[in-house]
């Protein structure tokens, strides 16, 4: 028979308190739950050895006995480890109470402290190890897996779920949907206009089913809003270069922007500096409590000098630049 560390099965230190045990043992239990892994093997023994830890050490008088096992078989280890090991002193006696007789965790209370089913992922009362069975009982012993109790079970919501979800923002200006598959259940999920990243959609009972008849757990995605190639968010609004050529920022025109709802014209006044603002109103997007209001639209104008330009036109412009350039001497002057 193996020892087994319980305090490394739950990635606590020997002196935790029983706060910070319960909290490992949830976090453990919730991403091995075979409703979360259905046909994990892998994933069920995981969750049935942080069940069986849990059972061992977050009841105190079963966890003055282990950790009594355990510096002795540390001492023992220490010292050479030569023969075998002595487990005949630390066996459970069934029939005289001692250690077997402890706390146990009963299916409301696993359904008590991360809801779900109220099961142990189908790990019932004779599902642990020999280790575990010889220092705290066997089948039939109090302390062995979820205790027997009462028939009677109260209605109980079922266990909250998270998925992470990944969208655009197109889809944000215009809402989208997503399929997400929990365990054996797959539903079309709608994503309401406006989420933001951290935003946080319930789909209210489409999470674990209910017990005895209690309503069904919430299903909560985590959004997150994929960077855009041109569009920067800020809140509600938008902000987006708008590159336009050298004449137009001299002689001023009209240029397009394509936006979520479609192309809007700008009017380019004339002389316009590279780095001017221009505010389009109810161009941003909409907002995620008020869907039928809109932040804006910041339009920054980026000047472009053109790629391909003629001798002529060079010329041109060196006759503009020393005509300027003489203007401006003649000023100073």
């Amino acid at each position: 028979m193996d020892f087994k560390d319980y305090y490394v099965g739950l990635g606590v230190s020997p002196d935790a308190d029983e706060k910070t045990i319960k909290k490992a043992y949830q976090k453990l239990a919730k991403k091995y739950h075979p409703d979360v892994n259905p046909g994990d093997k892998a994933a069920e023994a995981k969750f049935k050895d942080a069940m069986e830890a849990y059972q061992a050490i977050s009841d105190p008088e079963k966890r003055r006995k282990y950790d009594e096992l355990r510096q002795d078989y540390q001492q023992w280890k220490s010292r050479g480890g030569r023969g075998d090991y002595n487990w005949d002193r630390w066996q459970s006696n069934p029939g005289g109470g001692g250690g077997s007789q402890g706390h146990t965790m009963s299916q409301e209370d696993f359904a008590e402290m991360f809801g779900g089913s109220g099961r142990a992922g189908g790990f019932g009362g004779d599902g642990y190890s020999d280790f575990f069975s010889t220092l705290f009982g066997g089948v039939g012993g109090q302390s062995h897996g979820f205790s027997g109790g009462s028939n009677v079970r109260r209605a109980r919501a079922g266990q909250d779920h998270e998925v992470d979800v990944q969208v655009t923002l197109e889809e944000t200006y215009n809402g989208t949907t997503r399929l997400i598959r929990t365990g054996e259940k797959q539903i079309e999920a709608k994503i309401p206009k406006g989420v933001r990243t951290g935003s946080k959609v319930r789909l209210t009972g489409q999470g674990g089913p209910g017990i005895s008849g209690g309503p069904g757990g919430n299903l909560y995605l985590n959004i997150t809003v994929s960077p855009h190639a041109r569009f920067v968010r800020d809140g509600d609004d938008l902000r987006v270069k708008l590159p336009i050529d050298f004449y137009k920022a001299i002689l001023g025109g009209e240029a397009s922007i394509l936006t979520f709802g479609g192309e809007v014209s700008l009017k380019i006044p004339t002389l316009s500096q590279g780095g001017k603002k221009f505010r389009l109103k109810g161009k941003g997007l909409p907002n995620l409590e008020n869907p039928l209001q809109y932040g804006d639209l910041f339009v920054e104008l980026s000047i472009v000098l053109p790629e391909n330009i003629s001798t002529q036109e060079l010329e041109t412009l060196r006759g503009l630049a020393d005509t300027r350039g003489t203007i401006e001497v003649t000023k100073e002057h």
